[in-house]
């Protein structure tokens, strides 16, 4: 993320973009003294209204004259340096971003900045879906096209047992799970809320479209789990960051202790189990006592394998 701020904010930043838009307007021939204040305001920092209408009006910054006319015939662009481009195609080599099919032109001859084989994942499921299928990439486009034009679906998938489904629905959300490496559907029938795994889709039809105001959610069972986060080592930065695509609220308790309550869908149970244990004595599950009673479970699970491949090391050394 730091490496993204540097690359596009600070080559074009608040003060590019403001004095782009002011001399944007005067080429247009409506700048005016009330004009600039109001751009400087709305796109700088508070302090720049103390520093960029003076350097403009004085000259020290030689862009407008004394009528607020601009010194340049053409509007100011803004385009992006050899390295944006190599960030940006570095990007779209990504197969998770090639499913929404963005447009590349202008990026062909360039060298990416790195590539997907760049980085070693080690915690994330290797079973992730086949985003280089085309049957994968034919229905996710419809799902993503069913979601966007607000019409429903007609959807054959197979579930988690095997069983096969064919449901007409209402596709409302697209999901992905990093740990899982997955892509999900959050459809609604006449009667609940389905959670589809992209890649169990069979086969998938556009039909009609549908009145997002006419739209009611059947009642969708979500759990609530309750975290005590003591905030050593960035605890809350990393947590907040971690659990950042479930719902959720945060209440400080005192300098070093938050109160976070998550919802989460069953579904999301083992991954959700998986990321709070990663965060050791700094994150305390305080409710339900189900979720406790699974912490408790998988840390016991744990410890009796850790016992078990301590037996077998001391027996071989033997």
């Amino acid at each position: 993320m730091r490496v993204t701020a540097i690359l596009f904010s600070e080559i074009y930043g608040s003060y590019f973009n403001v004095v782009a838009a002011v001399l944007a307007e005067a080429a247009e021939g409506c700048l005016t003294e009330q004009r600039l204040t109001e751009l400087v305001q709305r796109k700088a920092f508070a302090e720049s209204i103390l520093a960029i209408p003076a350097a403009l009006k004085s000259g020290s910054w030689p862009l407008l004259g004394k009528n607020f006319e601009p010194v340049i015939r053409h509007k100011p662009t803004m385009p992006l340096t050899t390295l944006q481009k190599r960030w940006l195609k570095a990007l779209l080599l990504d197969p998770r971003i090639a499913l929404f099919a963005p447009d590349a032109a202008g990026l062909e001859e360039v060298e990416p900045l790195y590539r997907p084989e760049t980085f070693v994942r080690f915690d994330q499921y290797a079973d992730g879906d086949p985003y280089g299928d085309e049957g994968y990439i034919r229905c996710f486009r419809t799902v993503l096209q069913a979601v966007r034009e607000k019409r429903r679906l007609k959807i054959r998938f197979h579930s988690r047992t095997g069983m096969r489904h064919s449901i007409i629905c209402t596709p409302y959300r697209l999901e992905y799970s990093a740990k899982d490496d997955k892509f999900r559907l959050l459809a609604a029938d006449t009667r609940r809320v389905n959670v589809i795994n992209l890649a169990r889709v069979e086969y998938c039809e556009l039909l009609e479209e549908y009145d997002p105001d006419s739209f009611c959610l059947p009642g969708q069972r979500l759990h609530e789990l309750v975290l005590l986060l003591h905030d050593e080592r960035n605890g809350l930065e990393r947590v907040l960051l971690h659990f950042s695509h479930f719902e959720k609220e945060t209440r400080k308790l005192d300098d070093r202790l938050y109160q976070i309550t998550l919802r989460y869908d069953q579904e999301d149970e083992t991954e959700l189990l998986i990321r709070v244990l990663s965060f050791g004595p700094v994150l305390e599950v305080k409710a339900p006592a189900e979720f406790i009673a699974l912490v408790k479970g998988r840390v016991d699970w744990q410890f009796a394998h850790f016992l078990q491949a301590k037996i077998t090391r001391e027996g071989t050394s033997r």
